[in-house]
């Protein structure tokens, strides 16, 4: 197998740096490139110790060649900086947030985003300070949800010599997401340590500030990257998201469970019905139960938790999602009336928890 220094080049072309807006060998990031059967050398050179976005390029690499160049390619990667540090600063304490919600559902298609999205900026249209961070690795799409797609987050120095990203503020939303560092049509093929690796930079390395608010829009299911929000953060409690029917209803109890395990132990603030029923603009007063009727309420008093709210399913939503206007964003909708009252039912769940419980301890790692 002869593999030519140059197709490693045209490659790693491929692999931008958020920060600069162009690819690392348009930066001259690349250097002492050599090939030795499908074992491949090189040097990533950045320009300080400290890039924060130093392991994501790195796993980007290693991606890149094994797919355009060979699936069996060992890429050995040398990383140094021009400007070397004398000694390694602290590291960085993670969002400073007074309440942190997580979003999650057990399975996907059930509008988890969608509910994320319009809970946060609910929560900004109350006057909280709300931060926004997309953990669905696999299918990051609050970028295009929030009509951000063509920004890229900035990097700066902090106070204590650490590259911080500025997070993409859009509806007085602050925002972090993998979605503003691969391109759209990208497939994100990675490993779970690759995955945990990512969120904890976007944790650790934002310019989170102190908000109210940090909802959480965690991928479906239950894995890697959840047990990593329950180990790097105090997360105040959960919002599972489901639609009324049974298969939905059915991995919602997965996720309730999940939260309630001994070793995790994250309060439930409660459950919301998305698609509870289907409702004509024009006719705002008939509920079609396309879905199922009640599944989301019987399930709720049965779990022994709240009911936070029931979306319903109208034209404005699909097309908010798509054009990057959140469906709350026009509170006097049918949607966006839901979505306010859903704010506030979880504002009150969120106060009570807080009144009654202590702090969630984060999971150790044992």
């Amino acid at each position: 197998m002869n593999i030519a220094v140059e197709e490693i080049v045209d490659a790693l072309k491929r692999v931008n740096h958020p920060a600069a807006g162009k690819h690392i060998v348009e930066l001259n990031m690349v250097s002492d490139v050599s090939v030795s059967g499908l074992s491949v050398q090189l040097t990533l050179t950045f320009a300080k110790a400290h890039d924060p976005m130093k392991n994501t390029i790195v796993k980007a690499c290693e991606k890149i060649l094994r797919h355009y160049v060979h699936p069996d390619i060992e890429p050995h990667i040398n990383v140094k900086a021009m400007q070397p540090a004398a000694a390694e600063p602290p590291k960085r304490e993670s969002p400073n947030a007074k309440n942190i919600i997580a979003v999650a559902s057990g399975k996907g298609g059930v509008g988890k985003s969608t509910v994320a999205v319009n809970l946060a900026v609910a929560l900004s249209k109350m006057g909280y300070s709300v931060a926004l961070l997309d953990a669905d690795i696999y299918g990051p799409s609050l970028p295009k949800m929030l009509g951000v797609e063509g920004e890229r987050p900035v990097a700066k120095e902090g106070s204590e010599g650490q590259e911080i990203i500025v997070p993409v503020e859009r509806y007085g939303v602050r925002m972090l997401s993998l979605g503003f560092f691969v391109r759209p049509e990208e497939a994100v093929i990675w490993r779970g340590p690759v995955a945990t690796s990512v969120i904890k930079q976007l944790l650790n390395n934002g310019d989170w500030g102190e908000p109210d608010y940090m909802i959480i829009d965690l991928p479906p299911g239950t894995g890697d990257v959840h047990l990593t929000i329950v180990q790097e953060l105090s997360v105040t409690g959960a919002v599972i998201v489901s639609t009324p029917q049974e298969v939905a209803l059915a991995d919602a109890v997965k996720g309730i469970d999940m939260f309630q395990n001994e070793n995790i132990n994250v309060p439930i603030l409660g459950l919301v019905e998305n698609m509870a029923w289907f409702t004509p603009e024009e006719l705002p007063e008939n509920r079609y139960y396309i879905f199922g009727n009640g599944g989301c309420k019987a399930l709720a008093e049965r779990e022994g938790i709240r009911l936070l709210g029931q979306i319903p399913v109208a034209l404005g939503i699909c097309e908010g999602g798509d054009s990057g206007q959140p469906a709350v964003a026009n509170e006097k909708s049918i949607v966006g009336k839901a979505f306010m009252e859903l704010a506030q039912n979880m504002i009150e769940a969120t106060n009570e928890r807080n009144e009654n419980m202590p702090p969630t301890k984060r999971v150790e790692v044992k």
